[in-house]
This record gives C-alpha cells, structure tokens and sequence, in this order.
C-alpha cells in the first residue's frame, strides 16, 4: 500500500487534470450500466403491460420515450469511454515519459563505481524495463477497478431488492480468483527477480547481434552463428520457465472460473423459479439477472484490479530500488571556490585506490604534481594505473586514502559540476556523437554558443577544420551512418574531433588519455604543437604509449603495477638508464625496423 500510494501521488503531481478528468469520467462510466440496466426493466415491464392492456398505441409511446432515454444513455457511454481512453493515453504518456526522465536523471547522477558492479546493472535493467510503463499501468488499472467499484455499488442497490444472499453469492463467486491473481503476482516477481542476469545477458547477445559497433569482428570471425544460438538457449530457457509458470496460474484460474460459472447459472435459475412463483415480474428478472451478472463481472473486476495494481506495486520496487541508490562522490555542503591554479597546482600525496568489489590495487602510494603551464605525461603498460589516476584526478572517484589537493585544497572540498568545468577530458575511450560535427565539438562546452567562433579554432588546433568543412553541409552535417544523410569517418577523424571537443573548453587543467593513438607521425606532431600551446597557463597531463609526444613533455612518471617507479625529463631518465630508457630504445628500433 506504501509503494501504491507513493506511485498514485507521483501520477497526481505529474499530471493533476488530466488525473481529475480520468476520475470524473471513471465515475459516469460506472454508473451508466445501472441506469442501462434500470431502463431495461422497465421497458420489459412496459411491453408486459402492453401485452395485457387494451390501447396499444398509447403504451407503445411509453416504451418508445424509454427506448430514446436508453439510446441516449448508450450514445453517452459511447462519448464517456472514447473520452475516458484519450485521457488515459495522454495521462499514461505524460507519466511514463515523467518516469523515464528521472531514470535518466538518476542515471546521471550515480557514481561511476556503480558501473563496476554487477548488481546495479541488474537494478538499472529492471528499472529501465519495468519503471517506465508501470506508472502507466497504474493509471490504467486504477481507472477499471474505480470503474468496475462504481458500477459494482450502484448494482447491489438493485439487487439488495431481490434477496440479501445474492450479494454474499457474488462475493463468494469473485473472491477466489482475486487470491490467485494476488499468489502469482508474486510468484512472477520472485522469479523475474532471479532471471535479472539471464535476462541481460540475453539483452546482451541481441546488442552484439545487432550493433554496428560489433559487426566487422562478428563477419570476419564468423561469431553470428554462436552468439545467435546463445541468444536462443537464453531466451528458450526463460521462455520454458515462463510459460510453466503461466500454465499453472492458468489451471487455478480456471478451477475458480469454474465456480463462478456454476454461481451464475443456479442464481439465474433462482431468479427464473422467483417469476414463475409470480414473486417478481419478468422485467424484475432480466433487471435482476443482468444486474447479478455485472455485479459479478465487476466484483471479478474489481479483484482483477487489486492484484494488478498489486502487481504493479511489486515491480515499482524496482524503480524505488534504483532511484534510492545514493551516490558517495558528492559536493560537500559548504564548498569552496575553485582556486585559480597557482605554482603548487594539483598534488597527488600517498593515494592508494582499489576498485570496487576487487582485491587488486589501482593505485598505490602515488604521490606527484601537476603544475600550471607544464606538460605531465604518465606512461607504462596497460593496467599501470594511469586512467585511474586521471578518473580521481576527475573526482569520478576518491581515493582509499591519501589526498588529492589544488592549490593545497583537497578536491572533495569543490562543488562536483565547478571542479568539472575547470578541467576538458579527452578519455581513450572518447564517445563518437551521432549528432553534427559543430555539435560533437560543441559538446565539450555546452555554456557556449553554438555558433562561437571557439568551436572552429578547436576544430583549427585539432586539425579537423578542412575535413568539417569539406563535408556535406560543412559544420552542420551529421556523423555517424544511425541517422539519415548521416557521414562516417575514420577512426583518426574521430579521433580529431574528439581532441577538438577538449580543445574547446577553456579549462585550467587538460587532460588527453591517448590522444593520438589513431593519427599519423605528422598529425601527431601537429597536435601536440597545438598542446604546447594550450599549455601556457594550463595545467596538461598527457597519458600516451608514443614515446615521440611523451618525450617533450616537462615530467614524466613511470607507472608499473599501480605505483610510479621512475620520475623526471626526457634527458634525465634516458641518462638513468632505467625502464623508461629501455622503453624508449625498444620502440625507436621498432620504427628503425
């Protein structure tokens, strides 16, 4: 009941006329079958009287008044439940659409380590397949059940006139199929529940079927047959669990439909024996039997609605469960102000980090800076811990223990959203936008105009300018094949772009993971040409395998294993004869070679 009446505020604050009219109109559309019902009595009992009387004509005119009241009480139904269904629909958009935006928004606002965890991908899916239409859902089963209540009151009024047991009669007959209806509402959210991760990878074996991202490896290695036949083992396997479970709320369903047929007809017969007694007049019974049958139907209605909207009530908690979730990296209640760098910039002192959930270290005992108009590259092998540091660099963690401080302030002391601006992030992984390309750079800084020249001196810097404006519709075209008269590019152009979007923000601190790993030895050059450059003033940390960028950076640090084993220039580290040094020789005789 909890969950019900938060979901029934949340439809209420989303959408209060619409939810009045629903309420209104749910109203007229219950009491109209007892008005039906009442006319109909008393039309058979005019014919009856007709039949027996002597001027025909003159009863025949009663009837026909009763008649035109019936047609228009049926036209009247008829405009109530096409304008019942239009502000259903309208009220089931607005708070499905209402839901999903706060999907979106919670998604956004969620740590990034939620992203390592198994469990919240499965919290995430089941609020992302269930959420958004349960709302919906509510809306609609609240209007059938207050529907089928109003017009369930309005005929026990009728009926309560024949005999007192007719109403126990249509509890009796109503009661057991609501209780099975309430048993398998459960049953099925205890098993969704436990088919999360099937479910998912399933999902997940459709993506990879699917996905320009995976359809070059899926032709050349051949991969379609396999991931196919695991999509339908998957699919098979919860479908045969599935339908076992339909097929046996389908079985007690029946058995208790059974009683409510056999309740129906000895009612009916009790009725008929009543008339031919002379108890109650032949109107009286066809009044009395349809008002027994929709009594029933909407009792049956009514229980149907209860466990519906229990049903509903039940997977909601999937949306509570995700819009609960709370993030640990947050904005402190009274931040300071981002400092304006300084000599003493960023400082990373003793930062030890492990991920989520995992027992491998990240990060340990790392300690460096990052000084305002220097260039800091971080090299060594994969999973030495570099993109770590530049995510807590971020604050998209923090640290186990150490510091991370700017200006000798620790970065949790900022407001997130003002720490953010003052940095721009080209991440290894950078995000190709299908949107235009003026958007793709725009993006790096969405305070700026769309037409601010910023965004073609960026593009200028990264050296994509001439390729943006040789396309189609120059800034404005579209990138990516997902849209119509969309253009695709390399994966250096990419690339580029995804340089120009961290060019174009006007941050204190810059940070490029990999920024040339797609480019050419001359479009290497260029960019970083363009990073000296930006460096002035700027703090730039540079996280690259190419010894070529690396080696004209002010500090270098060595990575290995989560720790910094070598620091220093270009010059001093080759003179120490180190890893670094031996790095760099192996890879000079690679391009020797």
């Amino acid at each position: 009941m909890s969950r019900l009446g938060r979901a029934l505020r949340l439809v209420w604050s989303v959408a209060p006329r619409l939810t009045s009219a629903g309420i209104a109109l749910t109203v007229l559309q219950g009491l109209l079958p007892a008005g039906a019902v009442w006319l109909m009595k008393l039309i058979v009992d005019a014919v009856d009287d007709a039949i027996r009387g002597s001027d025909p004509e003159a009863a025949f005119s009663h009837i026909a008044l009763l008649i035109g009241l019936a047609a228009a009480l049926g036209l009247a139904s008829v405009l109530v439940r096409a304008a019942q269904t239009v502000v259903d629909e309208a009220l089931s958009q607005v708070v499905t659409d209402h839901v999903t935006d706060l999907i979106h928004s919670q998604s956004v606002a969620v740590d990034l380590e939620y992203y390592d965890n198994p469990h919240y991908h499965d919290v995430l899916f089941r609020a992302q397949q269930e959420a958004p239409y349960r709302p919906a859902s509510i809306v609609k089963n609240l209007t059938t059940t207050g529907q089928a209540l109003v017009s369930l009151v309005a005929m026990a009024g009728i009926l309560i006139t024949l005999h007192w047991a007719v109403g126990l009669i249509v509890v009796v007959a109503s009661v057991p199929a609501g209780m099975v209806r309430y048993y398998y509402s459960n049953r099925l959210f205890a098993w969704q529940r436990r088919r999360t991760e099937s479910e998912r990878k399933s999902q997940y074996a459709h993506w990879l079927l699917t996905h320009s991202g995976y359809a070059k490896e899926l032709r050349v290695f051949g991969l379609g047959e396999r991931f196919r036949t695991w999509y339908r083992e998957l699919r098979q396997h919860l479908r045969r669990e599935s339908l076992e479970l339909a097929a046996r709320r389908s079985i007690a369903e029946a058995a208790v439909g059974t009683g409510a047929v056999l309740a129906v007809f000895g009612t009916f017969a009790f009725m008929a024996w009543r008339t031919i007694q002379g108890v109650i007049r032949i109107g009286d019974m066809v009044a009395y039997y349809q008002a027994f049958q929709t009594s029933l139907n909407s009792l049956q209605s009514v229980m149907r609605g209860l466990a519906a909207l229990y049903d509903d009530s039940l997977f909601l908690t999937y949306y509570d469960e995700f819009m609960t979730l709370e993030p640990r990296v947050v904005s402190p209640a009274r931040p300071k102000p981002v400092p304006r760098l300084s000599g003493e910039g960023i400082r990373f002192e003793a930062v030890d980090f492990k991920y989520p959930d995992t027992e491998r270290t990240a990060l340990s005992q790392v300690s460096l800076s990052i000084k305002p108009g220097e260039i800091t590259a971080l090299v060594g092998p994969n999973g030495s811990g570099k993109t770590t540091l530049v995510k807590l660099l971020c604050r998209l963690y923090d640290p186990s223990s150490g510091t991370v401080t700017m200006d000798g302030i620790d970065l949790r002391s900022f407001d997130l959203v003002e720490l953010r601006r003052s940095m721009s992030v080209l991440f290894q992984d950078f995000v190709q936008y299908q949107l235009s390309a003026r958007d793709n750079i725009h993006v790096g800084d969405v305070r700026l105009n769309e037409t601010d020249p910023a965004i073609e001196k960026a593009a200028d810097d990264a050296g994509v300018h001439d390729l943006i404006a040789d396309l189609r519709h120059g800034y404005d075209t579209l990138l990516g094949k997902w849209f119509e008269e969309g253009e695709e590019l390399s994966g250096g152009e990419w690339q580029k772009l995804a340089l120009a979007r961290a060019f174009v923000r006007n941050a204190q601190v810059l940070v490029l993971d990999e920024p040339t790993s797609a480019l050419d030895p001359r479009a290497e050059w260029e960019v970083f040409r363009h990073v000296k450059e930006l460096a002035c003033g700027r703090a730039v940390v540079l996280v690259s395998h190419r010894f070529s960028t690396v080696s004209h950076a002010d500090n270098i640090h060595i990575f290995d294993q989560g720790r910094i084993i070598e620091s220093g220039t270009h010059e001093e580290l080759l003179k120490a004869g180190g890893r670094y040094a031996q790095m760099y020789r192996a890879q000079a005789k690679a391009y020797r070679s």
